[in-house]
């Protein structure tokens, strides 16, 4: 009786989970708010994608309650949030019975759903579920082999089934988090230590603002042309056309076309192309129209607004750069698509000067450091995990672990803190992966102006990566602490099933070393350039681990990012003005197709000369003019050995023969049927005004004619 009358009380630590889930919900709500207009969003598109990026977050937050809860401290100072065992059972299968229908079910067909162009819902159903069918046919396929072999072994039952799918999905999960996690414990601390060389941030913005400007000039010209086809289907008004009027008038109201349709191209061969529309008019050529319309939106508003982004970021560096001089650094006018605490000046010149010229670059470098050490720790664990059970070599587990009873191990709060942060950086690693690695069909995340199809995949690969990284995680420490979690009765148990299934989790991790090879040597520049996709070495490869291999190419794309830059933040550029001008000649207040955001002014004095943005043949142009520019303007940010090689080679190319070996032969001359004289005429020397000695004459071709006569 007295051992129930002291027993502690989980109430405040139910509260505290109460109120630390409405936080989480309220971030979840703050994200969605970030990268989707909310008003404008249906509702049955947001409570999807915010389950998908809650119930990620709600299982970061209970997986330190489930370690506290199984190794709680018997010291009440040093007890953790800790919950019952029913309670956390409960939920554990709730967040991840749903996050499983969101992964595989809901989110897949509503993406499709959303870009299926149609204008019936019925037929986006149809088209959803015929694109996911194909999806479906080939997962089904490739677990065949599992199932077979499972129900074999054990026998057909429902929970032999289920079994055989919650394994399968782990592990098909922890395939793409070990390699998105190992691309990502890299890429974090070596950006925050590039980012600390201010010459270098800003040379390396200045290095993808040409590929950036092109790809912004290119999805415009995409859009320009699928427009063109609207405002010609609306000038249809016969045939098969007539019966989608409504639709090509929803089209064009949606492209900013007015009532009196666009003006015809300039260019008879364009407009040739553009009117190339078929005769017949179909409900599949009307859903495809419509989907590259949508598509060819996005993609513009996407590239608007990375390149004002970067735009914002050179300038911004460019005059931290130059408060060195000054020792004041002005902050101009705040662009109005920041965020209110980018907006608000508290700091004087000169102590914004102090933080952003001599404070930061440290930070990011200490930041950079402990990220490091941690990026590396993540990997010692995943690697000697196999071992960490006899051995005691998991540092991640002594980090979690600080109490030991009787050589039995207890977490406690600071434990559950500690696992939270290790959960959190494992998290971002992943998932900053999945925006930097660019193989995803053009998929982006753009501030209030998302696709829905690329929010639902983006909040798909959330939801699919949480539960196997954060079942990864717990296998991490010991086994007498997670083998007791509530986790490891409802899914651990599952993948320890058969041999087959813990062998995969215990060995599979140490494949996490191939993606950070790769990122931290640049094999993937080496890969692209080996099957033809970069034959010239740009900046990007020395993003990519090749630090020392720079081409003359690369010296001169960030000369002409620079003129780009600068052109813009002066009001010169070519998009802007087009973009200025597409209202006037459509309409009044009509005729835009995409948000142009407001870029900050210019905080130098005019601009540069600039040069064209060169396409298709611009890399040979700027190899041709970049041996002179080497020369005379050598890069800021080359070591030392990288100058000396320059130097050498430019040495070398410019090397002008002696005197005295230019005055060799002078004296001898050519008898008179070899074609010489005894004056200048013929003479060959390089003496006397004579024409240079050519051994062609001699078969009688001339030197002007460049042929020899046989």
């Amino acid at each position: 009786m007295l051992d129930t009358v002291s027993a502690p009380s989980p109430v405040p630590s139910e509260i505290f989970a109460l109120v630390a889930t409405i936080v989480v919900s309220g971030v979840a709500l703050l994200i969605l708010r970030y990268f989707l207009p909310l008003r404008a969003t249906p509702a049955f598109y947001l409570v999807p994608i915010f389950f998908a990026i809650f119930l990620p977050a709600a299982i970061v937050l209970l997986v330190p309650i489930d370690l506290s809860s199984s190794a709680r401290t018997e010291d009440a100072a040093t007890r953790g949030i800790w919950l019952p065992d029913r309670v956390l059972l409960v939920s554990w299968r709730i967040t991840y019975w749903l996050t499983f229908a969101l992964t595989w079910f809901i989110l897949p067909i509503l993406a499709e759903y959303s870009d299926a162009g149609h204008r019936e819902p019925y037929a986006k159903l149809m088209y959803s579920l015929r694109s996911n069918a194909q999806y479906y046919a080939i997962v089904l396929g490739a677990s065949c082999i599992g199932l077979i072999s499972i129900f074999v072994t054990y026998g057909f039952s429902f929970s032999s089934l289920k079994d055989v799918v919650m394994a399968l999905a782990y592990c098909w999960g922890l395939i793409f988090v070990i390699y998105l996690m190992g691309h990502g414990l890299v890429s974090i601390p070596r950006q925050l230590f590039r980012n600390a060389n201010l010459n270098g941030r800003l040379r390396r913005l200045q290095s993808h603002a040409p590929a950036l400007y092109e790809k912004m000039e290119d999805s415009l010209l995409k859009l320009e042309d699928v427009e063109a086809q609207v405002a010609e289907l609306k000038r249809r008004k016969i045939g098969s056309a007539r019966d989608f009027d409504d639709w090509i008038e929803e089209l064009a109201e949606l492209a900013g076309i007015p009532d009196s349709g666009l003006a015809p191209p300039s260019d008879p061969a364009l407009g040739a192309q553009v009117r190339a529309i078929p005769t017949v008019i179909t409900e599949q050529y009307m859903a495809t129209l419509a989907r590259e319309l949508i598509r060819a939106r996005h993609a513009r508003s996407r590239y608007v607004i990375e390149w004002n982004r970067l735009v914002q970021e050179a300038a911004e560096t460019k005059a931290v750069l130059d408060s060195a001089t000054s020792k004041k650094l002005e902050i101009g006018e705040a662009n109005p698509e920041s965020s209110p605490w980018s907006r608000t000046t508290i700091l004087t010149p000169y102590t914004r000067y102090l933080l952003h010229y001599h404070v930061m670059p440290y930070v990011r470098i200490f930041l950079g450091s402990v990220l490091s050490l941690a990026s590396v720790s993540i990997i010692w664990s995943e690697i000697f995990k196999v071992f960490g059970q006899r051995f005691s070599i998991s540092i991640i587990r002594f980090t979690v672990v600080h109490h030991w009873v009787d050589s039995k191990p207890q977490v406690g709060f600071g434990g559950q803190v500690v696992s939270t942060l290790w959960i959190l950086y494992m998290c971002a690693a992943a998932f900053t992966s999945i925006t930097e690695v660019k193989v995803w069909r053009g998929r982006a995340l753009t501030r209030r102006n998302t696709a829905y199809e690329s929010a639902f995949w983006y909040s798909q690969q959330v939801a699919k990566l949480s539960v196997p990284l954060s079942y990864n995680f717990v296998t991490l420490l010991s086994e007498d602490i997670y083998t007791k979690t509530t986790f490891y009765q409802f899914l651990g148990k599952i993948i320890d099933f058969t041999p087959l299934g813990r062998w995969f989790d215990f060995l599979f991790p140490i494949f996490i070393l191939l993606p950070v090879f790769a990122t931290l040597f640049g094999m993937y520049g080496r890969v692209r350039r080996f099957l033809g996709f970069g034959l010239v070495i740009t900046d990007d490869d020395e993003e990519e681990g090749e630090p020392g291999r720079r081409s003359y190419a690369a010296a001169g794309s960030w000369r002409e990012g620079r003129d780009l830059i600068d052109r813009d933040l002066s009001g010169h550029s070519l998009s802007r003005r087009r973009d200025e001008a597409r209202p006037r000649a459509a309409g009044a207040g009509q005729g835009r197709s995409a948000p142009v955001l407001s870029i900050p002014p210019a905080r130098g004095g005019g601009a540069s000369p600039v040069r064209s943005p060169v396409r298709g043949g611009g890399a040979a142009a700027r190899r041709a003019g970049s041996s002179r520019d080497a020369w005379e303007e050598p890069t800021e940010d080359e070591n030392f050995f990288q100058l000396l090689g320059h130097r050498m080679k430019n040495t070398v190319d410019t090397f002008e023969s002696p005197r005295w070996l230019q005055e060799i032969g002078e004296g001898v001359r050519k008898p008179k049927w070899m074609g010489g004289s005894d004056g200048n005429e013929g003479g060959s020397g390089g003496g006397g005004g004579g024409r240079p000695s050519d051994f062609r004459r001699w078969f009688g071709g001339g030197n002007d004619e460049g042929r020899v006569r046989l």
